[in-house]
């Protein structure tokens, strides 16, 4: 398993094979074995492959191709839905419809989501994340019929690659990781950590095409800009009071 994490890699071109179910079984019993809050288990996992429903889903990720070009879509949620549904058969008062539990639903979220993409990695198969889930949210929930206590958090698409592209680059450790304690970075540490990065053959190709003389202003002004991080932000915000996760 330890191999198959150092050759992740994001794949966003797919055959059209589609993932037999056996496999796809396996690949998510794997899944919900993750660790999570309390066993309570406040996630779904919506598995998306009709076609119809990919081309809904597409504009909300921006048309990107993948996502009706893979054979499978994987839309995980945060859900305080099913557990409070349960609590309330038998008699008890759930009260999870507030913040921390959503917090708490999206660590075990993506926990399972981690152990989904590592089992289908070993198995032959591609995946990639979709940052865009908490962008559309909104339409997300309407397509896949949601309901109150329930929100996306994240998408992956599957399948078998078409292509393998390179591997992507990656922070040095000692960039990353701590010992004991935080130590904050001094000018010439930061200096350290992103000089491999800045000076790569991707990066001084993206300065070209953007007319832009390092690689920390591709981030801030074309990438993830300031205006829409805050129209983003506000918008899940509004999202996460809809579904019910700001009641208490």
């Amino acid at each position: 398993m330890i191999e198959t994490i150092f050759q992740h890699r994001s794949v966003r071109s797919y055959t059209d094979r589609p993932i037999e179910e056996a496999l796809m079984q396996r690949i998510l019993e794997a899944g919900i074995r993750a660790s999570n809050t309390g066993n309570m288990q406040i996630y779904s996992v919506v598995v998306t492959t009709d076609p119809d429903l990919k081309a809904q889903l597409s504009p909300c990720h921006f048309g990107q191709p993948m996502v009706t070009q893979a054979p499978a879509v994987l839309t995980f949620c945060v859900d305080v839905h099913r557990f409070s549904q349960w609590c309330r058969q038998r008699g008890a008062t759930p009260q999870y419809d507030n913040f921390v539990w959503f917090v708490n639903g999206v660590i075990d979220t993506i926990l399972v989501s981690e152990n989904v993409c590592l089992a289908a990695e070993s198995e032959g198969l591609g995946i990639c994340y979709l940052g865009t889930t908490t962008y559309t949210a909104d339409r997300i929930i309407e397509v896949l019929d949601l309901p109150q206590g329930v929100i996306p958090v994240t998408t992956v698409t599957m399948g078998y690659p078409d292509q393998m592209p390179p591997l992507t680059d990656r922070l040095p450790l000692e960039g990353v990781i701590h010992r004991e304690k935080y130590k904050d970075y001094t000018p010439e540490q930061i200096d350290t950590i992103w000089a491999a990065k800045e000076v790569s053959e991707e990066t001084q190709h993206l300065l070209k095409v953007n007319e832009l003389p390092n690689l920390a202003r591709i981030f801030t002004e074309k990438r993830y800009t300031g205006e829409d991080n805050l129209t983003f932000s506000r918008k899940y915000f509004e999202v996460l009071k809809k579904q019910g996760f700001f009641n208490q």
